[in-house]
């Protein structure tokens, strides 16, 4: 059972009076006016309204009852139920012949409101609990058994594989409540049509998406998934003022899978905003590398494995064999394809690569070297350029 509240009250008595020529006022549960034409009425016990709490019947209240009653004036009073709970009661003032005949339509009225309210207050409880219980998910590497049983109660299967996708908002040309009338909006894209997602608001910033994968033999399949987060961010440049980033992150099976998919995809879209930040969605599968390297860029391996950067950076002051190596490394090490991407001839490409080996202390011809020259490239992507080679050659 769910109480009347006063703004509630306040609203079934400013609907009614629109209608009726007449005082209405709405009591709770206690037999104290929450809700009345006449402000001046407020907070005062009505009479009336206790006997009607007690007799669990209408009551009604003549001129010579009203003159044995405290502050009571003719009308009818009729008890309000809630989920078969008496809750309160709406009463009407005036003359029980002249109001009673509009009693009921009254009670009927403000019962619908009720219940109306009861359903809202129910949903929006069971949306917080599903919202808490994905928090939980996705905070923590093991499931409780009290978290299974929590997801039981709420009609939700931990069962079903799922992968996370974490949307960021730019919301800061818009106002508070614009901005929460526009992420409603977005929850109804990302539950239309129903395809079974999983929403919980981390902040008017953060949006995380649980949705489900079909596993197959070979592994799940993110191509659809890449088309759905494409299509989602086509529907919202048409309809929403809200800017988005999304990024998804990685399946993993089992318990503490929905947790790591959660970091996944947190780390693909911190990644992919340094790297490309122009751009809106981020998938794991294109950044895999960077994302499990970016664990490491604030420790001292980090700091190590940038060192043959830091070498050559000192000896190429506009950029020109860096931005060598990146291209030689972007076309896997193919001369000619790197040769043609630079405009120049492959006898001068082999002079850099033999000027960055001699600098670096390391050969690109090697496997391991050239990896961890690769590797080095990947760290420092999205961080400040050690040098501005943006027009070398």
């Amino acid at each position: 059972m769910i109480p009347i509240d006063a703004p509630l009250a306040q609203t079934i008595v400013d609907r009614t009076m629109c209608i009726l020529d007449c005082n209405v006022n709405v009591m709770d549960a206690h037999g104290t006016i929450i809700g009345s034409g006449d402000a001046s009425r407020l907070g005062q016990m009505h009479d009336g309204a206790l006997l009607a709490l007690s007799q669990a019947r209408t009551v009604e209240i003549d001129e010579a009852m009203a003159s044995r009653l405290y502050q009571a004036r003719p009308g009818i009073n009729l008890p309000l139920r809630s989920d078969g709970t008496i809750v309160g009661v709406v009463g009407l003032t005036g003359q029980p012949d002249q109001v009673r005949h509009f009693g009921e339509l009254v009670r009927m009225t403000a019962e619908m409101m009720l219940e109306q309210s009861r359903l809202t207050r129910l949903i929006a409880r069971d949306t917080r609990q599903r919202e808490e219980l994905l928090l939980n998910l996705i905070r923590n590497d093991t499931l409780s058994p009290g978290l299974a049983d929590w997801a039981q109660r709420l009609g939700l299967d931990l069962d079903q594989p799922r992968v996370v996708a974490v949307i960021e908002v730019d919301s800061h040309t818009l106002g508070v409540d614009a901005t929460l009338a526009e992420l409603q909006q977005l929850q109804v894209l990302l539950t239309t049509p129903e395809r079974d997602n999983l929403i919980a608001t981390v902040s008017l910033n953060e949006i995380v998406v649980l949705k489900p994968v079909e596993v197959r033999a070979d592994g799940w399949n993110a191509d659809a998934h890449r088309e759905r987060v494409h299509r989602l961010l086509s529907r919202m440049r048409d309809g929403s003022e809200l800017g988005v980033r999304i990024a998804l992150g990685q399946y993993f099976p089992g318990p503490g899978g929905i947790a790591r998919s959660y970091r996944t995809a947190l780390s693909t879209l911190d990644v992919g905003r340094r790297r490309a930040p122009d751009e809106r969605a981020y998938f794991y599968q294109d950044l895999m590398l960077p994302v499990l390297l970016d664990s490491l860029r604030d420790g001292w391996q980090a700091d190590e494995l940038r060192r043959p950067l830091r070498a050559l950076a000192a000896h190429d002051p506009h950029g020109l064999l860096q931005r060598t190596l990146t291209v030689w490394l972007a076309h896997d090490a193919q001369p000619g394809a790197a040769a043609r991407a630079l405009h120049i001839h492959r006898n001068t490409l082999d002079y850099r690569l033999q000027r960055i080996g001699a600098l670096c202390e390391l050969d690109p011809g090697r496997l391991d070297d050239r990896l961890l020259l690769y590797v080095a490239l990947q760290l420092h992507a999205g961080a400040r350029p050690l040098t501005n080679c943006k027009n070398a050659q």
